[in-house]
């Protein structure tokens, strides 16, 4: 059978742009250390990398946003914590004021030290955080939590007892902040006000102090239950972000998998290619230079 010199030079071309395609195909993947290089290449597992991808992308965010929480509830925790130490400061000055052994000059002492204890309270109250938002104003965090108008306490315009989700989870969210407005702390200052008022007047009575002792219990209670619910939040977000951090480790070993070139593989296609192109290579000079007359 006879063939074209055309056609015999059109075979060895394809011959040796596919073994040489072959064969960069290799080194590519060899020096880049993926075995995929384009979707076509093997489409499930791209399709399956994509959503590997997507799922790891996902968990960073959550990650980030467990970080930024924790720090959040730690400051909620500190400043509460604060406030708490205050109220039974408070407390135990209005226990010594009730037992009616104090003087006249005790009792005024205790109003400079109660003063100091309730600017503290408004002031802690109306924290900020690094951004400058307030955080116990609810949802609305650009206005203050507490106000001072006229010697009156009152919470600002706006603020709610509703509370800031944070995402951390596939439909998992947690609170970021504390609404403060869930107890009347404008009225506990109000009160504490009028009981510095008649301790420093005189005018003050047992009853006066056993009213702010009630009061001081019932915000120290709720102060605790708040401080104890951001404990649980952190172990919480804190257990979420242990099962994050194995499930994007089991990610990226799947990745790997995936995606990874085999070395040893490619080696032995590598040398497969190359034999291949020195073959085709060595074969079209030698019958590129045959004739018939070599043969008769």
């Amino acid at each position: 059978m006879r063939i074209a010199t055309s056609q015999y030079s059109q075979t060895m071309n394809t011959a040796l742009q596919t073994a040489n395609a072959g064969l960069t195909k290799v080194m590519s993947q060899m020096a880049s250390g993926s075995r995929i290089l384009k979707p076509s290449d093997d489409t499930i597992a791209t399709v399956r990398l994509a959503r590997l991808s997507r799922e790891e992308a996902a968990l960073s965010q959550y990650r980030s946003n467990i970080t930024a929480l924790t720090t959040r509830l730690q400051n909620n925790e500190t400043t509460l914590t604060s406030m708490q130490e205050d109220l039974m400061m408070v407390r135990d000055l209005m226990v010594w004021a009730a037992d009616g052994s104090s003087t006249p000059e005790d009792v005024k002492a205790m109003a400079t030290s109660l003063e100091s204890l309730r600017d503290s309270l408004f002031y802690s109250a109306n924290t900020r955080n690094a951004e400058g938002q307030y955080m116990f104003s609810g949802t609305a965090s650009g206005a203050p939590t507490l106000t001072l108008t006229a010697g009156v306490y009152g919470f600002g315009t706006g603020v709610d007892n509703q509370t800031q989700q944070v995402a951390v989870g596939d439909g998992v969210t947690v609170a970021a902040n504390v609404a403060l407005s869930d107890y009347p702390l404008d009225t506990f200052l109000n009160d504490l006000q009028a009981a510095i008022t008649a301790f420093s007047s005189g005018t003050y009575t047992s009853a006066t102090a056993s009213g702010q002792i009630d009061a001081a219990d019932g915000l120290l209670n709720f102060l605790s239950s708040q401080i104890a619910q951001q404990g649980g939040r952190q172990n919480v977000i804190n257990t979420l972000d242990d099962n994050h951090a194995a499930v994007s480790l089991s990610n990226k070993e799947a990745t790997l998998a995936l995606g990874k070139v085999d070395y040893a593989e490619a080696a032995i296609q590598l040398n497969s290619y190359e034999l291949a192109v020195q073959a085709t290579q060595k074969a079209y000079a030698r019958v590129s230079n045959l004739s018939l007359f070599d043969v008769l």
